[in-house]
């Protein structure tokens, strides 16, 4: 059964660990996130604060390259994905994708638009979209 939250306004990178812990709220035992947005809307300074609320005391990168990037958190391993760069699916099969999304462990999903086919069946699907220069609108929906 899909849920959706209402959508969380924020104006200020000062608001993000509340927009955060919302999700984390939401999301109760999920732990794969999958982000939307275009290309500058802030999905990853999103997940580098996601990581903080998650126990991660390292500093928090982009896998733009790397595709993933992994990180210890309180309680659970974090994979944070960007599958941007990727050709095809191909590639995230190459790389055993399934070994990160079925571990048990978090899942920061940047760009799964790229991977349409690998998606697990449950996730949150986490909507951001820029409102005004600085204004974000994030919405959750359990999937």
């Amino acid at each position: 059964m899909n849920r959706t939250l209402n959508s969380i306004a924020i104006s200020a990178l000062s608001d993000l660990p509340a927009a955060a812990e919302a999700l984390l709220q939401f999301a109760g035992s999920q732990k794969i996130f999958l982000f939307y947005g275009n290309m500058g809307t802030g999905k990853t300074t999103f997940i580098k604060t996601l990581c903080e609320q998650l126990g991660v005391m390292e500093a928090v990168t982009s896998p733009t390259f790397s595709i993933v990037n992994e990180y210890a958190g309180r309680d659970a391993q974090v994979y944070h994905f960007d599958f941007y760069r990727l050709k095809n699916q191909e590639e995230a099969l190459d790389m055993g994708y399934e070994e990160y999304f079925y571990s048990g462990n978090y899942c920061l999903i940047e760009w799964p638009e790229k991977i349409p086919d690998l998606l697990p069946q449950h996730y949150i699907k986490v909507s951001i979209a820029v409102s005004n220069e600085q204004t974000r609108e994030f919405s959750f929906e359990s999937i």
